[in-house]
């Protein structure tokens, strides 16, 4: 058994893939307290929590130092959306970071929009 780990990241083994479950993280919620959905920008405030961070939540900080979507952190943490709401919504309880819904919602069946995904997809085949 080989276990490794990703920079500060969750450990992993090779055989099992992650050794801590994804809602020992969060403590077993899966509400988060603040309104976030996949394109919401969150970025840090630059003030800093009081107490100590766990070692997600301060990863997940600071990935926030510019604006970045909830997806991209879920991606960069490895962890599922819900349970990166929940860290992310630690945080923004505490001040440490700030949220931004998205500028606009497109219609996910707008005709237009899936053709020029389908576009784009083509192109890069």
């Amino acid at each position: 058994m080989s276990v490794t780990t990703a920079g500060d990241g969750p450990w992993l083994d090779d055989a099992a893939g992650r050794l801590v479950r994804p809602y020992t993280i969060s403590n077993g919620r899966t509400r988060p307290t603040a309104a976030l959905d996949l394109l919401s920008q969150v970025r840090a405030t630059g003030s800093t929590p009081l107490g100590p961070l766990a070692p997600e939540h301060a990863q997940a900080l600071g990935l926030c130092r510019s604006p970045v979507p909830v997806a991209e952190v879920a991606a960069h943490l490895r962890l599922p959306a819900a349970v990166t709401k929940v860290l992310l919504s630690d945080l923004v309880d505490c001040g440490a970071l700030t949220t931004k819904p998205p500028a606009h919602h497109h219609n996910p069946t707008d005709r237009s929009l899936l053709e020029a995904v389908l576009d784009g997809l083509r192109r890069q085949l």
